[in-house]
């Protein structure tokens, strides 16, 4: 999912510095509160948010795989954290549970390793591609079952969003979910005001919006807005670069295993996907280390 456009007035939400002045906006809360009360498809609103520091690393980017987001919890102790994915991550999952019983094992070194009235844990990961190709819906929202659908425990919570699945038109969207996730994946494509559908206009989504308006940023905003571009470009070419450092030590141990098992130039370059060149390059090097 592409989240720059340079023709586009608003910053994407799913960037890192969207996400950090819209669900990370400590000064107002507002988005964030409503937010987290759909993802976790509550009746009840959120009063108050606090945002946990220290214990775990909110708001750091990882661009080979996403941004590891928010941690907070609200007025009754519940716990949120939530984890933003851009990038195809098949172990996504197992990501989630590390970051839930990691909050599931502070509370019980607080609690002096007693398990009663425990808080809850909400863990939120919101993805721009699939993960479930078998699954249909857009969301999913999981607890511990037995095999007869009923439920063992929903002190810790999984819930996912994948922005692919969702194709809802503004004229089909009713509940705040599909706004947000509507918000969310579609908001960078907007050039102007005329083109809002009527829910924009709701408080809570108006002050996101206008967290992302860059007609509405400060100078000081559009410098940070564009460090942050510069920043993670520069961690994507870092990253990219030791992929083909990892690819390279492959290529090179396969032929070299392929020249030891006494396979021609010609199969060792078929076999690792290289040039003759390269193969002779190796076995220059075996050659010299006899």
């Amino acid at each position: 999912m592409e989240i720059y456009n340079d023709n586009s007035r608003f910053i994407s939400i799913l960037s890192d510095y969207g996400f950090k002045v819209t669900f990370g906006n400590e000064e107002d809360t507002t988005f964030l509160k409503k937010a987290l009360q759909a993802l976790i498809a509550s009746p009840i609103p959120i009063k108050t948010i606090e945002f946990i520091k220290n214990e775990m690393n909110a708001l750091t980017i990882d661009s080979r795989s996403g941004i590891y987001d928010i941690a907070c919890v609200d007025e009754n102790n519940n716990h949120f954290v939530v984890e933003m994915q851009l990038s195809d991550y098949p172990e996504f999952i197992q990501r989630m549970k590390f970051y839930a019983l990691h909050r599931f094992n502070t509370m019980v070194k607080k609690g002096a390793y007693r398990f009663e009235d425990l808080s809850k844990i909400y863990c939120i990961g919101i993805l721009a591609v699939n993960i479930f190709p078998s699954i249909n819906s857009f969301y999913n929202i999981a607890v511990l079952r037995n095999d007869h659908n009923e439920i063992i425990d929903d002190q810790m919570t999984f819930i996912t969003v994948e922005l692919a699945k969702f194709t809802k038109q503004t004229s089909d969207i009713q509940t705040d979910l599909e706004k947000l996730i509507y918000t969310m994946k579609t908001l960078h494509t907007v050039t102007e005001t005329s083109q809002f559908p009527a829910f924009w206009d709701e408080e809570w989504l108006k002050k996101a919006i206008h967290e992302v308006d860059l007609r509405a940023m400060t100078a000081e905003q559009k410098l940070a807005f564009e460090m942050a571009i510069s920043a993670n470009a520069l961690a994507v070419k870092n990253e990219n670069k030791k992929i083909e450092e990892i690819r390279l030590v492959d290529k090179t141990e396969t032929v070299t295993n392929a020249l030891n098992m006494g396979l021609t130039f010609e199969q060792c370059s078929m076999l690792a996907n290289v040039t003759l060149d390269f193969v002779k390059n190796i076995q220059e090097k075996l050659n010299k280390e006899k």
